[in-house]
C-alpha cells in the first residue's frame, strides 16, 4: 500500500505538471491563482511520493494541509463558477483537456491523498488562519499587476486583453462595492474549507487509513 500511495501522489504530480505546462509556455497564466497553486501542489506531491516511496522526510503538515486547501477550493471554483472548458482552444493530453486535469482530476485525487493516505491529528489550530495568508497577498498581486499590465506587462490574460484572471474578482466590470465583497466572501469560503480540514483531521485516526 505504501508504494500505492507513492505512485498515487507521484500521478498528482504528473497532472499538475501537464496541467500547468500552458503556463510555462505562456508566462501570463501565472496570473491565475490555478496555474499558481497547482505548481505548489505540483511540487509537495512530487516530494510526498518519492518520501513514501523512498521512506523519506514527509513535507510538514501545514504544507500539506494547505495545497490540500488550495485543491477544494481549485475544484470548488470549477465545478461550480466557471463555464465548461472549450476543446477547441484547450490544449488535450491522451483525449484529457489539461485545464480539468488541473481544475478537477488533480484536486479530487489531493483530497483522496489526504484523507486516506495522510496520517491524521496533525493539524495545529492556528493554521487554519495562515494558510489563508496567501489569498490577500494573491489579491495584491492580481491587482498590482492589472495596474502596471497596461504599460509594462502587456495586456491580458483574460479574453480581450482584461488584465483580470476571473470576472469575479474584476472591479471595472462589478464596481469596488461589489469587487469587496467578491473578496471578504472568497476569503469566507477558504476559511470555512480550512475549518472543515481541521475538524476532518482531528476526527480521523492518527495513522493513515491506507498505508
Amino acid at each position: 500500500m505504501r508504494f500505492f500511495a507513492g505512485l498515487w501522489r507521484l500521478a498528482i504530480a504528473a497532472l499538475c505538471f501537464v496541467g500547468t505546462y500552458e503556463a510555462w509556455q505562456r508566462p501570463v497564466l501565472w496570473v491565475y491563482f490555478t496555474f499558481q497553486t497547482g505548481a505548489v501542489l505540483d511540487f509537495v506531491m512530487l516530494w510526498a511520493g518519492a518520501a513514501t516511496i523512498l521512506k523519506g522526510i514527509q513535507p510538514p503538515a501545514w504544507l500539506k494541509g494547505v495545497v490540500t486547501l488550495y485543491a477544494v477550493v481549485t475544484a470548488a471554483v470549477a465545478f461550480l463558477l466557471m463555464p465548461p472548458d472549450d476543446p477547441n482552444y484547450v490544449p488535450q493530453v491522451l483525449g484529457i483537456m489539461t485545464n480539468t486535469m488541473l481544475h478537477r482530476i488533480a484536486p479530487i485525487m489531493a483530497v483522496v491523498d489526504f484523507l486516506l493516505f495522510d496520517p491524521h491529528r496533525r493539524f495545529q489550530w492556528h493554521y487554519m488562519f495562515s494558510w489563508l495568508i496567501y489569498v490577500p497577498v494573491w489579491f495584491a498581486f492580481v491587482m498590482g499587476r492589472a495596474w502596471l499590465a497596461p504599460t509594462l506587462l502587456g495586456s491580458g490574460p483574460a479574453a480581450g486583453g482584461n488584465p483580470y484572471p476571473y470576472t469575479f474578482i474584476d472591479p471595472k466590470t462589478l464596481g469596488w462595492q461589489q469587487f469587496g465583497i467578491n473578496c471578504l466572501e472568497l476569503l469566507g469560503a477558504f476559511f470555512a474549507v480550512s475549518l472543515i480540514l481541521f475538524v476532518i483531521d482531528r476526527i480521523e485516526p492518527a495513522k493513515p487509513l491506507l498505508g
